[in-house]
């Protein structure tokens, strides 16, 4: 079978889940396999339940991962969803891998790709916002506001006044051509790579499935858990810094607090990770799509920060 991606710091995942003896982990990303089938490889004694919003990754990998088909639950939807389905599962692991796969980049009819012959960039098709609809039709200030908030990009107002001004756009290669016939690319990385960022998380409200991924997990009674989180730009490892950060704090009174009064037992755990895990110098000259891949992992420990205290 032909694998279409290749999974960014897959030895790096092994590693992290590695001492996991019994339960299930969560692929809350399954995509095409490549995270699940490396981990159920190396770990004869887990199981997995692997969730996508993608049909179409969904049923490659169903197929690729056949061999462990005792070993694996699989579920069609949002990972902040489904989750919640399955706690009465021994959850000993969850890695969310937040990232868009290489198939969906590279086939042409999904809309991801710079030469897409279509405006769509839907990882579930049955969606009802694409791009297009962002692209062709929201107004200037709501343009604006997911270039500035989601591309952080400095010229937002030029760009969004040359989309509104060249619209409609039939295909992503259309809107790619005239980004880059307007500004410039900075170094090897294409001109329009923020603006397909930013189209791309509005489409899919990945920032709002990443809080919502993260909420899920804290209202959970979840405990003795390994949580693996790997982002691909800054505002999603900030989300994902700054939540691990808040998980760490066993007091939670205000700064300005005469004395604790919150019980001084309120983590949930603890830190792995102090600083992200990078890919190394071999995989990016393997796959240069993994150079912006930090991986930042907490240990959810709920009793033991209780007993510590």
């Amino acid at each position: 079978m032909e694998v279409p991606h290749i999974p960014v710091l897959k030895d790096e995942v092994i590693d992290i889940f590695k001492e996991i003896k019994s339960g299930y982990i969560v692929d809350c990303t399954l995509g095409y396999g490549g995270h699940s089938e490396a981990l159920l490889k190396s770990n004869e004694n887990i199981k997995l339940i692997c969730i996508d919003q993608d049909s179409e990754a969904l049923e490659f990998s169903k197929k690729r991962l056949e061999k462990f088909r005792d070993r694996v639950i699989f579920e069609k939807g949002r990972f902040s969803k489904v989750i919640a389905k399955h706690l009465d599962k021994d959850i000993k692991g969850i890695l969310a891998d937040i990232g868009v796969s290489s198939l969906q980049l590279d086939k042409k009819d999904r809309g991801f790709g710079f030469d897409s012959d279509k405006l769509d960039m839907r990882m579930d098709k049955e969606s009802s916002l694409s791009a297009s609809d962002v692209v062709n039709h929201y107004d200037r200030e709501r343009l604006e506001a997911i270039l500035r908030d989601y591309g952080e990009i400095r010229e937002y107002r030029k760009v969004a006044d040359i989309i509104i001004k060249k619209r409609p756009f039939a295909s992503a290669r259309e809107l790619s051509q005239t980004i880059e016939k307007n500004f410039r690319k900075r170094g090897r990385i294409h001109s329009a790579t923020l603006v397909f960022q930013a189209i791309r998380i509005e489409v899919n409200d990945e920032l709002g499935e990443l809080n919502r991924l993260l909420e899920s997990i804290e209202n959970s009674q979840i405990d003795n858990c390994l949580v693996a989180i790997i982002s691909f730009h800054s505002l999603e490892d900030r989300i994902v810094k700054r939540t691990f950060k808040e998980w760490s704090k066993s007091c939670i009174c205000l700064p300005d607090s005469y004395k604790c009064t919150c019980g001084n037992d309120n983590a949930l755990g603890k830190i792995v990770t102090k600083k992200p895990i990078t890919p190394t110098k071999e995989e990016l000259k393997a796959n240069p799509r993994s150079r912006s891949s930090k991986m930042r992992v907490f240990k959810i420990e709920r009793e033991k920060a209780k007993k510590d205290e």
